[in-house]
């Protein structure tokens, strides 16, 4: 019998949902030892048979072969049984514990047969495990400690703890600096060269081409095919995906400039930030950029009032304003998309109706009661304008895609109508057919006269939609370039210094 050069064959797997087809017979073949990048927009069922290869979700049809044979799994613990282990696109930590206790969370060290767990050995296990791969986090750190970029890591590193013979990667550098996606890639030649296979999920092109070997397209839950990433560039990967062709991912209208809506002054925050300084016009795409860590994300926060400023001023329309809590915020008509939509953002066990309303309720109550009818026009108005893909609105957010539940949060803040709409990451972890609609929609809300402020970690998202760009260094305001000339080396330059 001849022995498969492919570890994992999937033929003909099919899920529905209520009133949603996420797969359709799709095909999918990971040569052993090769890292295959798994392409598509944001509700083309890549995460959703992730799942199914870990047992989370069971298919309603179709077959899965690892290592030759038929594989049934039951759910997650048999899959890393089996082999198999996944760094989830979503974190999800225990918070309140420590790092070495996540890493081995269901597989603790024990003092022999006292059932005691024995936290100086995960301890120390975490410690070599962090020493292989070049990770430098203290493991008896809290979870909740560490920085986004540093909780990525540290599942990263849980994944690669299993020694598992294939290992899925579902968005794992959504969070992470330039540094740690090298540090990343370094990991993955080393499993490479060990034999481990890897499925890969990214939205960043420069990624994929840079470590996949193979790449399959999924669109609308449907397989499109598979290529080798030396025999296809990134215009025909872009046409498989969208079923079209995007010639232009900005889409950066000219919007007329008016009055100045927003003025911060000397606003601080100790051991955050210190004397930031800036003006927001009318019509104004601000582009705020850093490194991670640079402070850009705790200014933001502090002018909506999630940790408001230690000493400073905030006028809007000239006018000085005191801002302690989000309400305050929301009642000047600021609007904060942040950038971890799971953590801060959606509420995920409702519907797409309250997470849409939730921030602005009072404005559908007619007589003490809620306006069902207002309601379901409003959010349907928000459905077709965003183009979110979902079959209606009682449809649980936590069962749409990353991209269909950023477009929700950001149709939650549109139905309040802010003057300023402060977006944080807002393409993060979100397909090129779905950015290029976010950066459609930005464009046309300036040009309605919304002012808005943007963090992104993406210079070409920062140099191509930004009419101005602050660059931010530990804290510290170091620069301010105009559109004509910004450029990546200025934004390092200054980021850097």
């Amino acid at each position: 019998m001849k022995v498969s050069e492919y570890i994992l064959e999937l033929d003909n797997i099919t899920k529905e949902f209520p009133g949603v087809k996420a797969l359709d017979n799709i095909q999918l073949k990971i040569r052993k030892g090769s890292v295959h990048g798994l392409m598509g927009e944001n509700g083309a069922g890549k995460s959703t048979l992730m799942k199914i290869i870990f047992g989370i979700y069971t298919p309603d049809a179709g077959t899965i072969r690892f290592k030759g044979k038929e594989l049934k799994v039951s759910g997650p613990k048999e899959a890393v049984k089996n082999g198999i282990s996944m760094i989830h696109q979503e974190l999800s930590p225990v918070p309140h514990m420590t790092v070495a206790e996540n890493i081995f969370l269901g597989r603790e060290f024990s003092f022999g047969k006292t059932g005691w767990v024995n936290n100086k050995k995960m301890v120390e296990e975490s410690r070599k495990l962090f020493e292989t791969l070049n990770i430098n986090i203290d493991p008896a750190t809290k979870m909740k400690d560490l920085s986004i970029a540093n909780m990525q890591m540290v599942e990263i590193a849980t994944a690669v703890s299993y020694n598992a013979d294939l290992i899925i990667m579902d968005e794992p550098t959504s969070a992470i600096t330039d540094k740690e996606v090298e540090q990343l890639f370094a990991i993955i030649r080393s499993l490479q060269a060990k034999g481990v296979s890897i499925i890969y999920i990214s939205h960043k092109m420069d990624e994929i081409f840079k470590i996949c070997d193979e790449l399959t397209v999924f669109r609308d839950g449907q397989y499109i095919g598979t290529k080798s990433a030396k025999e296809i560039d990134e215009n025909t990967l872009i046409q498989m995906m969208v079923g079209r062709e995007i010639k232009q991912v900005f889409h950066k209208e000219k919007a007329e400039l008016g009055e100045v809506i927003l003025a911060v002054k000397n606003l601080s925050r100790k051991g955050k930030f210190q004397n930031v300084n800036f003006e927001l016009r009318k019509g104004e795409i601000l582009g705020i950029a850093g490194l991670m860590g640079a402070g850009r994300t705790e200014v933001i926060e502090s002018i909506f009032g999630i940790d408001p400023p230690d000493t400073g001023e905030i006028y809007i329309k000239g006018k000085k304003v005191k801002i302690k809590n989000p309400q305050d915020a929301i009642k000047n008509k600021i609007a904060l998309l942040t950038e971890d939509r799971k953590l801060t953002g959606a509420f995920l066990p409702l519907s797409i109706r309250e997470n849409m309303i939730i921030s602005n309720i009072n404005r559908f109550l007619k007589g003490g009661y809620i306006n069902n009818r207002e309601v379901k026009e409003k959010c349907n108005e928000q459905v077709e304008l965003l183009n979110i893909k979902t079959p209606h609105l009682d449809q649980l957010i936590m069962n749409l895609s990353g991209g269909n539940q950023q477009k929700v949060l950001l149709a939650r803040w549109l139905l309040n109508d802010p003057d300023i709409l402060i977006l944080d990451e807002p393409t993060r972890g979100v397909d090129v057919g779905a950015k290029s609609e976010i950066h459609k929609l930005m464009s046309k809300l300036a040009q309605q006269g919304k002012a808005i402020i943007m963090i992104s970690s993406e210079m070409p998202e920062i140099l191509g939609m930004s009419d101005r760009i602050i660059v931010m260094h530990e804290g510290d305001k170091k620069g301010e370039l105009g559109r004509e000339e910004a450029n990546q080396e200025k934004i390092l330059e200054i980021a850097y210094h």
